[in-house]
């Protein structure tokens, strides 16, 4: 009897499979980086959208991140595919107020940064900006009652990581 192969995960291929799949549900990072410049520009007056760009590709490289991406894109497209079983499946296609598993995903891509990564993703989750807007909105159709959330999440990730650069920038100043 042979042994069988260990088990290896591509860190490579997950990472391209994220950027993939965020591109096929049609978002960017350019979209994410300006919810982060959103979130930072009345602190950071001469942030530019370019460096958020930086800093979402640095959150978008984490694995933990790119793990809670996969699943939640997964999960929205069993939803849209009518593949989940009931009551899951109505809870996940209409986005069912009380259900918090999409929001507690997106806050595992928040923890990564901090306290701060929270009030951001409270904030943005509440007003729903930018490409938020086009995600949130209920069409019977697609479903993305998890990326909503996730990618509210990354854009507060970045802008809580904007913070604690920018932080650290201006205690090596003084």
């Amino acid at each position: 009897m042979s042994t069988p192969k260990p088990y290896s995960l591509n860190s490579r291929a997950v990472a391209d499979a994220t950027m993939q799949w965020l591109a096929r549900r049609n978002v960017s990072v350019l979209q994410i980086a300006e919810l982060a410049h959103d979130l930072q520009k009345a602190y950071y007056p001469d942030l530019t959208v370019e460096e958020c760009i930086v800093h979402v590709e640095s959150v978008l490289a984490k694995r933990e991140v790119q793990n809670a991406v996969l699943t939640g894109i997964q999960l929205d497209l069993l939803a849209e595919e009518q593949k989940l079983l009931p009551p899951l499946q109505d809870m996940i296609m209409n986005d069912e107020p009380l259900y918090g598993c999409d929001e507690v995903l997106a806050l595992s891509i928040v923890n990564v940064y901090g306290s701060i990564g929270f009030t951001n993703f409270g904030y943005i989750d509440k007003l729903k900006p930018g490409i938020l807007k086009r995600l949130n909105e209920k069409n019977g159709r697609d479903c993305h009652t998890f990326l909503d959330d996730i990618v509210g999440a990354i854009a507060a990730a970045a802008a809580s990581r904007i913070a604690h650069r920018k932080h650290a920038e201006l205690e090596q100043q003084q």
